[in-house]
């Protein structure tokens, strides 16, 4: 396909070639990844300048939809920020061991928090945050050792780390993130027109001296999941938050941001990285893994700058977040037993998760997993591995998604994976390092 029929342009300038180069990935013209055409054979192609073009590219590239290779040109993010290409597509038929989806069955009924909900709207003035909440969520956080002095509330974990980051940073700032990561992070980042810095992990958490390496090399901020690190499944012990504390009081000018999406029912038991006086600082806790995802509310608690600008710019944009939400949190949290059928749900999760650990272990498949929803299998190369997953019946999700600087490997979700699947699972990734296909490592 030739650049003219690539991109529909409705103008000459660079917004328009921006626009254009927009729609061609919304509508699959362009795939993730997909080198674009150079400055010059689109100057030559379009009839308009290479000025034009480059600021196009560089446009395209604020806001996160392209990234500079150097010599190796421009291409189009791996995962754009567009709707389509948030979720991955699955083959029909497949059981879904790709969406990191908590299992529905260990999720509260929300059947009488529902009938709890008042009959009536609130009107324009009503707090930010429902007191009841606030002290229910105090409770909870410091029962993890969190000064939870100041709150608010957001609609999910990345909208509260969006809206910390925005508090404090600005385009061109580096950001020292974990490797591999949940790719919506990167996502966010390159929106946002901010740089990755790739911080490696192992089942502890970020590794101190690489996290070290990436503040001196200016990273103005941290984001980093003290538990069920998602995708290798890594929880920080008393031992590796000390080695953090020791690096970041080295760098006390850096904000932390500590992503505690699953709360304990993942495992994991350690939270509070940040040193007790750091002038900026927040931790981020979404209901979504313990109470269910379509609620979209989470906690922030931090320090008194940090959840005041948070809520001055919540405050000049949505406003609030529905208290129909927070109402139906509340309701779940004082559900008498609550706290027995978490502790219940993250026994189980244990159990699947070291299941299809043991099971990829006794055929000789190296994995990590050590808390959350998922099991991180480094091999020699993604897509054989994902073929014979398929061939099987399962599908999974290919590491290029989570990956900075990291080898190969794939993500499971074994959150709904019961032991005789994971028998299943575990052949299946086995067939694809036997003799004729690429071995794992």
């Amino acid at each position: 396909m030739n650049v003219t029929e690539l991109f529909y342009m409705s103008g000459r300038r660079a917004a328009d070639l921006a626009v254009a180069v927009e729609a061609a990935v919304r509508d699959g013209r362009l795939q993730p990844g997909e080198r674009l055409p150079t400055v010059r054979t689109v100057a030559a192609e379009l009839e308009v300048s290479p000025a034009t073009v480059a600021a196009a590219y560089r446009e395209l590239g604020r806001r996160g939809l392209a990234v500079g290779a150097g010599r190796s040109g421009t291409s189009v993010s791996p995962r754009p920020p567009l709707h389509a290409s948030v979720r991955p597509r699955l083959r029909p038929g497949l059981r879904d061991l790709a969406q990191g989806q908590p299992d529905r069955e260990l999720l509260p009924d929300w059947s009488r928090a529902l009938a709890t909900l008042p009959r009536r709207s609130l009107l324009y003035g009503a707090p930010m945050v429902d007191p009841e909440l606030a002290d229910l969520a105090r409770d909870r956080l410091r029962a993890d050792g969190l000064d939870a002095t100041h709150l608010t509330v957001v609609s999910g974990a990345v909208d509260g780390i969006e809206r910390i980051l925005g508090a404090h940073l600005r385009p061109g700032d580096g950001v020292a993130v974990e490797d591999p990561i949940y790719p919506p992070i990167i996502d966010l980042l390159r929106a946002m027109s901010l740089r990755s810095l790739a911080v490696r992990v192992d089942s502890r958490g970020m590794l101190a001296d690489d996290l070290d390496g990436a503040l001196r090399r200016g990273a103005r901020a941290v984001v980093m999941t003290p538990r069920s690190q998602n995708p290798f499944g890594g929880a920080l012990d008393d031992l590796r938050r000390t080695e953090l504390r020791r690096v970041l009081a080295r760098h006390p000018e850096a904000l932390v941001v500590e992503d505690d999406h699953a709360e304990a029912v993942g495992g994991g038991s350690v939270v509070g990285v940040s040193l007790p006086d750091a002038p900026a600082w927040a931790v981020v806790r979404s209901v979504s893994k313990t109470l269910g995802p379509d609620l979209r509310l989470a906690v922030i608690c931090g320090d008194e700058g940090t959840v005041a600008r948070v809520e001055g710019r919540l405050s000049v944009g949505a406003g609030w977040v529905s208290h129909l939400l927070q109402r139906l949190v509340i309701s779940l949290w004082s559900r008498p037993g609550l706290d027995l059928l978490l502790a219940h749900a993250a026994d189980i999760y244990r159990q699947r998760r070291e299941g299809l650990l043991e099971a990829l272990e006794t055929r000789g498949i190296a994995a990590h997993g050590a808390t959350g929803f998922n099991v991180w299998v480094p091999v020699e190369a993604e897509a054989p591995v994902l073929d014979a997953l398929a061939d099987a019946g399962y599908a999974a999700l290919p590491g290029e998604r989570f990956r900075i600087a990291t080898g190969p490997a794939i993500r499971i979700t074994c959150a709904g994976l019961d032991p005789v699947e994971a028998e299943a699972v575990a052949d299946a990734v086995a067939a694809a390092g036997r003799p004729g296909s690429s071995r794992l490592t």
